[in-house]
């Protein structure tokens, strides 16, 4: 990698818009992101480097960096602003976001990782921590970070002229032994696994991990590629895990694996081709987990987390289990701030994220994978994956569907509005969710973009189906009211 030069010079002079306002256009809720050069460009990286030292009060940040281009020079400028304020740099290089995170933990140092997980290559962002892989959000630290940093380039207060230092490290293989440490490796049979890392960093880290394993693991799209030039590194969307849908399938494996860009998240396919969702793998790790932790009564039962889009199956796997479910906002930095109030051992998302009490609380989905890997060897050598998911898989999910509207909230009121006298329950814990017993759905807005996401579970797709068209037939009629 080379050590990054420091550089004085600031970089070109905001264009008609201040600098508080171009940094408002990628300062998101939970990290940083925008198109690269056109809204996330060098010297802000520099800028933002300088003040994230500066919030984070510490003596070393730790840096990493996904495979897409651009964040070769992102880095290196926002080392700079670093060391500029006289604190160190560790670099560990390419990585995932879970590896950065576990890095920040086992360093005890703040964190920053370059990606844009599973957006378009012309994008790029930030993911920051503080030591220990603390979160940073919009709430807890961002807007301060993006105030100094504009101040910086506008001008109003002066870069640092320290002299941080800085030193490579590598910790992806103490990185891989801390992974397979959730699990009894003695446990795990001779299984076909394929993984799909889309050209992300997958094709670096589910190797390291699992290649330790005596299992058979055939990598599709493992060339690190941030230009994505066979399908886009986003797992959520069904059509992108269509390639290992059919892998697994004609190779005859017993579970596929699909990663997004950073690989910090994962979804499975079982041995049929068949898709498990967030919520199905969150259930099975759930039980898993719960079975390795003694089961308390009342205030001593373990605690797992789950957002509210999650299916209902989760908590009462959960309770089954002997566990307390607690439910949560979506977004990660929610989660970890409620698993150290709670101290829970393990939280999932329907998205793809699963967090872990003995992983600073960070989310890893190879750690995830790796957790329904030991559970199909445990079952017996004939066990497949199709079957265990059964008992898990109790009701049926339309998935996330976004609805371009006018005025979010004043949709989301009149929605609410319309339900108010025929719903069970009603409750604004994250958006709207409206409960009826047999069947439920939520409805938020989007944190950047003048959409509402729904998700909707019944007990059977016909009700499903007919449910969602209710909502929507709702929604779209007010989609263009305004405030």
């Amino acid at each position: 990698m080379g050590e990054p030069q420091l550089d004085d010079t600031i970089g070109p002079a905001a264009a008609a818009e201040s600098w508080a306002t171009r940094l408002s256009r990628i300062f998101k809720a939970y990290d940083i992101r925008g198109l690269v050069p056109q809204q996330f460009e060098s010297v802000m990286a520099r800028a933002i480097g300088a003040s994230f030292a500066r919030f984070a009060e510490a003596p070393a940040v730790v840096v990493a960096r996904d495979m897409r281009p651009s964040g070769i020079e992102l880095v290196r400028a926002f080392s700079e602003g670093v060391r500029g304020e006289g604190v160190d740099v560790i670099d560990i290089g390419l990585a995932s976001t879970d590896l950065l995170f576990f890095a920040s933990g086992h360093l005890d140092v703040p964190g920053a990782m370059f990606t844009a997980s599973h957006n378009p290559a012309q994008y790029n962002g930030i993911k920051m921590c503080l030591a220990g892989a603390k979160p940073i959000a919009e709430d807890t630290g961002l807007v301060d970070v993006a105030a100094v940093a504009a101040a910086l380039l506008e001008g109003d207060v002066g870069f640092g002229t320290g002299q941080g230092s800085y030193r490579e490290e590598v910790l992806l293989e103490t990185f891989a032994e801390h992974c397979r440490s959730f699990i009894d490796v003695s446990v795990i049979r001779p299984l076909k696994v394929v993984a799909d890392t889309a050209n992300g960093m997958g094709g670096l880290v589910a190797p390291a991990v699992l290649g330790a394993l005596p299992i058979e693991l055939e990598v599709m799209y493992g060339e690190l590629d941030g230009t994505f030039p066979n399908h886009p590194a986003d797992p959520i969307q069904p059509e992108n895990l269509r390639d290992l849908q059919a892998r697994v399938v004609a190779s005859g494996a017993d579970v596929g694996l699909a990663f997004d860009g950073d690989a910090d998240r994962v979804f499975l396919v079982d041995e049929k081709g068949q898709i498990i969702s967030g919520s199905l793998t969150t259930a099975m790790v759930a039980a898993a987990i719960l079975a390795k932790h003694p089961v308390g009564a009342g205030a001593d039962r373990p605690k797992v987390l789950y957002n509210l889009i999650c299916s209902k199956a989760v908590p009462e796997v959960v309770a089954e289990r002997g566990g307390e479910p607690i439910r949560t906002r979506v977004g990660h930095s929610f989660i970890k701030a409620v698993m150290a109030e709670t101290g829970a051992i393990f939280g999932g998302e329907h998205s793809g994220h699963y967090y872990f009490r003995e992983n600073f609380r960070a989310d890893s989905g190879i750690i995830a994978a790796l957790h329904v890997l030991e559970v199909l060897s445990a079952a017996g050598p004939d066990a497949k994956l199709s079957q265990l998911r059964k008992p898990f898989e109790r009701y049926v999910g339309s998935g996330e569907i976004n609805t371009k509207v006018s005025s979010p909230k004043l949709v989301i009121d009149r929605v609410a509005a319309a339900y108010a006298d025929k719903a069970k329950t009603v409750d604004w814990l994250d958006g709207l969710t409206v409960d009826f017993g047999s069947w439920w759905f939520n409805l938020r807005p989007s944190n950047t973009e003048p959409l509402l996401r729904l998700n909707l579970e019944a007990a059977a797709r016909d009700e499903c189906d007919r449910h969602v068209t209710e909502v929507l037939n709702l929604v779209t009629g007010l989609a263009t009211i305004r405030d």
